[in-house]
């Protein structure tokens, strides 16, 4: 039997002795190469040592003087101990606030099979569907899910949260009316933050928003769209399908933000006409986490598949004609479209998203049913009673959530009497407060609250007496009615469906997995463990500020830890992905122009290897994106900056530059490119997906930069869950301070030039910051140095080992790069007939991911090892290349058929070797055992190639009835 130490409830006295034992208890776990092994790669560069290497890597004018300034390294248990201290003060109370957020149950059998399992967690996007069919099942379940719920079409794998969906679906609306209008309706029955956000979104694309009661707007001023609410943020079920016929009449597209659960039970909104339906699957039985992260939705009409952000799962057939699952149509539009993308969505909430897919598939629609039935009868309950108290509701309508009308009653009595319950109301005035019942509550509860109201006067009836009133606009349409959502209830079924979804996925848990720009590095045990702690994960997003001080406590260190790392004088935790914090940055920039007379300033300058995700924002933000080249080195063309710069000073908003570059090498110009941006009157922004290789070296508010945002989902170990959730805070300089993000509902950053919110929740996914607290406290100053360091040796490292194989393209001014290279693949196409793609698929017989494919740069390969990858599985990744690389000469010198080899055949897999006869020239163990390790652990892909082509020809985005799997 395995016991675990409990969490100590230590002293700091009894921490800091403890931690000091052993400060170099994490970090060693962390990085992956040993002293011996830094040696030995050292040796391979012919370089004497770690810092050498970083002396001729690095700008020396750009070099960070000194150690951060951060506390001192804890071992893994002294940081557990101390963060358990923090949590201690947050107050858990039942919350009744609503406002789209509600506690819910998250069945263990999901939380300890996908939540708390690196085998879900730590996988990437699936770019390569190949090695990601358990995922992209799950997210189609999703997809499949929303779309029963809805009554719609078509349905995407998710987005970030409900007020961002809000807003997409605000720009696609705008994109495809036709009606010329710039002006939006937006209910006033919307919850808070998504009418902030909404206006946020608004303002820079010369959006006018209306804000109004949609029973008596009149239509005579034109509008592309609007937005409802269902059922409204005060609990009211609204008949909308007149307003939806007059917009419709006027040529305006309607979205309605639909809480999923209360779907079960009222007509959806496909059913009475809405084009777009967004909103949360919070409650499908993702913790609370005081705002998230949470799996947004986004469902319309099969019309606008091709403007849906984010990404879309889409149906196909693998090389065998067997149904397999890709990543369809649009995906990553920004990257192809750049300027031209309606959207700078990259990621999703994939892991949230996995997680509320099989909450449905758990409870099927009856539980599902059953679920919504009880709250809704708990609900009419307490309404009851309440009225019988003297209380009047506003609304006779509703499903899960009351207003209540206090008349002559004291609010101030009622609030004592919560507080003594441990209870949250929502307060919405002097006269009137709201409750919001959830899957959680019990008699006992509703008990509760009736003794609250009754201001310590005895119930003068018991719950048995009341009765619930019939739900209005009940649905009729079934639902969830796939054997997806019909077979798994018990818990056997569930986890043997689970781990069947997992091993067809290639995760961290598998191999390295060597994507450039993406970071792919550990996702410690000991950070990922708070996650799931009770004080954090059952807060409120809006819960009062006296219940969250160890959330305060977490964030004043978070806040201030990255702005020491990054050298700014101001954080913002509220963009809750790297795309939401490009996009909050250039916010920031656009309202510090507006402020001094200079809101004409609109140009964005952006270096033509940017990620696309870049100029979309810009576009977003009201900007003009004008492109600089970039020289036969891969570094930004002074002259061209210099030109456009001049040419456009006037108008000079900003420049993104990544660094270091896209090309990953740190450019010795970078001051000097932000000198000549801050001399036309601009402001820099820093693209901080490469901060791996800056932590403890160099800052970017050192080297010039005005804003940065960071992506925690790499540089700081938040796991990628397979595409999400993700994290984006922007640093800032002093004088952009007051322009970070301000939110309606919980007072932040209140200044006069405090801009809206960006999320829908103050601080974002405010309950996975604890990993990147974890991580900064355990690895020290010290220990984030070294792993740059070691993340820049490793590169070089790669680089070094397969020069001779394939050509790195670009190099710095001492033939090293940065902490990732690109390998130069073009010349194959020609002396083999291979492509990039074929490259890919056989590096999955050998058991890995493929790195960043044709980008920045077409035809070619983009790795980044990370720190935590030890010299064993670098040295086994380059041996897997080194054999491609012999497969292709035996291509080049006849040995093996240009058409029919072991690369355009990949990858293979079990039904491909063993059913049927063997035509090929190679054999079946050439194709399944191409390296030793292969034989010792292999894993197999669950699909051979995929054809996405088909699958774009012949749109499917739901399950697929299950004989087509047989």
């Amino acid at each position: 039997m395995v016991s675990y130490a409990p969490i100590p409830k230590s002293s700091d006295r009894q921490i800091a002795t403890e931690g000091k034992q052993n400060l170099d208890n994490f970090r060693k776990r962390h990085i992956g190469p040993n002293s011996d092994d830094i040696e030995q790669m050292l040796g391979v560069l012919g370089l004497p040592s770690l810092d050498v290497l970083i002396n001729k890597t690095v700008p020396q004018a750009i070099r960070l003087q000194g150690a951060l300034n951060l506390p001192e390294a804890q071992t893994e248990y002294a940081a557990l101990a101390k963060l358990k201290q923090i949590a201690e003060k947050n107050q858990v109370f039942r919350s009744f606030i609503g406002m789209g957020y509600y506690d819910c149950i998250t069945p263990a059998v999901i939380a300890r099979n996908i939540l708390e399992n690196p085998g879900w967690y730590t996988a990437y996007t699936p770019y390569q569907p190949e090695i990601a069919q358990g995922r992209l099942e799950a997210l189609l379940n999703f997809q499949t899910m929303i779309i029963d719920l809805t009554g719609l079409e078509i349905a995407n794998a998710s987005l970030l949260d409900e007020a961002t969906a809000a807003a997409e679906a605000m720009s696609l609306s705008y994109g495809v009316c036709k009606n010329k209008a710039n002006t939006y309706f937006v209910s006033r029955d919307c919850h808070p933050q998504t009418i902030d956000v909404l206006q946020t979104r608004a303002e820079p694309l010369g959006i006018n928003i209306i804000i109004g009661d949609h029973q008596t707007f009149d239509f005579e001023k034109p509008i592309f769209g609007a937005i409802l609410q269902y059922p409204a943020s005060d609990g009211t079920i609204y008949d909308y399908r007149a307003f939806i016929e007059k917009a419709h009449a006027n040529g305006a597209l309607v979205t309605v933000a639909a809480d999923p659960l209360s779907l079960t039970l009222l007509t959806p909104p496909g059913e009475f006409g809405a084009d777009i339906a967004i909103g949360s699957t919070q409650r499908f039985g993702i913790p609370l986490g005081f705002g998230g992260p949470h799996a947004a939705y986004m469902a319309t009409k099969e019309e606008y598949k091709r403007q849906v952000p984010g990404r879309i799962v889409g149906v196909s057939k693998d090389a065998q004609g067997k149904p397999a699952l890709r990543l369809a149509l649009q995906t990553r539009e920004q990257h192809i479209r750049r300027e031209k993308a309606t959207s700078n969505i990259c990621t999703a909430q994939v892991l949230l998203a996995v997680m509320a897919s099989m909450y449905a598939v758990y409870h099927g629609p009856d539980g599902l049913k059953a679920i919504a039935e009880n709250i809704h009868n708990l609900t009419g309950i307490l309404a009851d009673g309440l009225k019988r108290l003297g209380y009047k509701i506003s609304s006779e309508s509703f499903f899960d959530t009351l207003q209540v009308e206090l008349g002559t009653h004291s609010l101030e009595k009622i609030l004592e009497g919560c507080q003594e319950h441990n209870i949250n109301l929502r307060i919405f005035d002097e006269t009137a407060v709201g409750i919001s019942l959830d899957e959680t509550t019990t008699v006992d509860d509703v008990q509760d609250l009736l003794e609250i109201f009754a201001l310590g006067k005895e119930l003068s009836f018991t719950i048995a007496e009341l009765t619930a009133a019939p739900l209005p606009l009940s649905r009729s349409s079934s639902y969830l009615t796939h054997p997806v959502f019909n077979r798994y209830h018990s818990e056997t079924e569930l986890l043997r469906y689970l781990h069947k979804l997992e091993s067809k996925d290639l995760s961290l848990t598998t191999s390295m997995i060597p994507l450039g720009s993406c970071t792919m590095k550990l996702n410690a045990t000991s950070e990922m463990i708070p996650v799931t702690w009770a004080e954090f994960g059952k807060i409120h997003p809006f819960a009062p500020p006296s219940q969250t001080r160890g959330y305060q406590i977490l964030f004043q260190q978070l806040e201030a830890w990255l702005a020491e790392i990054t050298g700014f004088a101001g954080i913002s935790l509220q963009p809750n992905a790297g795309s939401q914090g490009e996009y909050a940055g250039l916010l920031v920039i656009r309202h510090y122009h507006a402020s001094r007379n200079e809101g004409h300033r609109n140009v964005c300058l952006i270096p033509t290897s940017a990620h696309g995700t870049n100029p979309a924002s810009a576009v977003m933000c009201g900007m003009k994106v004008v492109a600089v080249a970039c020289d036969a080195d891969g570094n930004i063309d002074i002259a061209d900056l210099k030109a456009k710069a001049e040419k456009h000073s006037h108008e000079l908003a900003a420049l993104m530059v990544t660094y270091p570059s896209t090309h990953g090498v740190f450019e010795e110009a970078i001051q000097e490119i932000c000198e000549i941006v801050h001399k036309h009157g601009g402001q820099v922004y820093m693209d901080g997906a490469n901060m791996n290789a800056q932590v403890g070296i160099c800052r970017p508010g050192d080297i010039g930069a005005d804003v940065c945002h960071l992506n925690l989902h790499k540089t700081f170990c938040i796991p990628h869950g397979g595409g999400g959730p993700g994290m984006g805070p922007i640093g800032v300089a002093s004088h952009l301070v007051p322009f970070l993000p301000g939110h309606p509902v919980i007072s932040l950053n209140k200044t006069q030039h405090s801009q809206g919110a960006v999320a829908a929740a103050p601080w974002g996914s405010a309950s996975i910051l604890v990993i990147s607290w974890m991580y900064i406290a355990m690895m020290g100053a010290d220990g984030l140095t070294e792993a740059t360091k070691v993340a820049i040796l490793n590169a070089n490292y790669i680089a070094k080992r397969l020069e001779e194989y394939y050509p790195v393209l670009y190099k710095g001014k001492n033939g090293l790069v940065a902490h990732e290279c690109i390998l130069d693949l073009r010349s194959l196409k020609k002396s083999a007939a291979i492509e990039i793609d074929d490259v890919a698929k056989r590096l999955m017989d050998y058991g890995f991911h493929a790195p960043t494919v044709s980008w920045p740069v077409a035809g070619t390969i983009m790795v980044e090892p990370t720190e935590s990858e030890s010299k064993a599985e670098l040295d086994r990744f380059c041996e897997a290349l080194i054999s491609i690389r012999q497969e292709i000469a035996e291509i080049e010198n006849g040995k093996m058929d240009a058409q029919d080899n072991l690369l355009k055949n990949a990858p293979h897999t079990v039904e491909s070797l063993i059913t049927g006869e063997w035509h090929h020239s190679y054999s079946r163990e050439q194709a399944a055992y191409p390296a030793p390790w292969t034989r010792e652990h292999k894993f197999w892909p669950a699909v051979g190639r995929i054809d996405a082509a088909f699958g774009d020809r012949n749109f499917v985005c739901s399950c697929l009835p299950m004989d087509a799997y047989s």
